[in-house]
């Protein structure tokens, strides 16, 4: 009891637990080590993606590049948790991976939060590599599999954009949770930890997913009302779908 209070008051209440994303310290080096290990590949999976799609279209960066300060600055939007002490946020993977795919949304993701981690104290070094596991890809292939299966279950664009943004952000949170409960449980059982966790997000993680959802149906609507021929060339539509 008094491990799950100290962890309470070391992840809710302390003066710096304000900070976005996993912060620098709060997870063991060992399971900082763990998720790093894990994001790896995926990195790599995304850095080959991006050369290999570049080769194809020079104009291909410069997409990725505006797509990345999309992300970043979604993901810059620090909302207080009155509950919590800490700060919830939308995440913009869902957008990302729906017109790039979830190999270079999790590049864009881990660009976005090493620069967050560098420059604006957001997340952390150690725990780059968590941050990347749970915002990068587990929100990216959550966003990109919803869209794509309510796609081809003939769902229209706003309801799998609309789908597709929601489970994105509440995937990251979800994930978040499992990384904090796991690496900071000391002796205590992971499940009542990992629910105190979950719970302590879900005042403002709740509505944020519904907006991050509203938000990622109105791009992916305006991109079809405006340039329908970028979501062909992104794949996300077909030709025909276009007309």
């Amino acid at each position: 009891m008094l491990s799950l209070f100290t962890v309470h008051c070391s992840l809710f209440t302390a003066s710096d637990a304000h900070a976005m994303h996993i912060s620098e310290g709060i997870l063991p080096f060992n399971w900082a080590l763990l998720w790093s290990l894990v994001a790896v590949p995926f990195v790599a999976w995304g850095l080959y993606k991006l050369k290999k799609l570049s080769s194809i279209d020079l104009s291909f960066k410069p997409l990725v590049g505006l797509m990345a300060a999309v992300v970043f600055i979604i993901s810059c939007m620090p909302i207080p948790v009155p509950t919590a002490g800490t700060c919830s946020h939308p995440c913009g993977t869902g957008i990302s991976a729906i017109l790039l795919g979830p190999a270079i949304s999790v590049l864009i993701s881990s660009v976005a939060l090493l620069i967050q981690a560098l420059f604006l104290a957001h997340g952390g070094l150690t725990t780059w590599g968590a941050n990347i596991v749970s915002m990068g890809i587990m929100g990216s292939f959550a966003g990109y599999l919803t869209f794509r299966g309510l796609r081809a279950l003939k769902a229209n664009l706003w309801i799998a954009g609309f789908m597709a943004g929601l489970f994105a952000d509440w995937a990251t949170y979800l994930t978040t949770s499992v990384e904090l409960a796991s690496g900071i449980k000391g002796d205590s059982q992971f499940l009542p930890l990992f629910w105190k966790i979950l719970i302590a997000f879900i005042p403002t993680q709740l509505p944020l997913g519904i907006l991050e959802g509203a938000m990622t149906a109105g791009m992916v609507v305006l991109l079809y009302k405006k340039r329908p021929d970028l979501l062909v060339k992104m794949k996300v539509l077909k030709p025909e779908e276009a007309l």
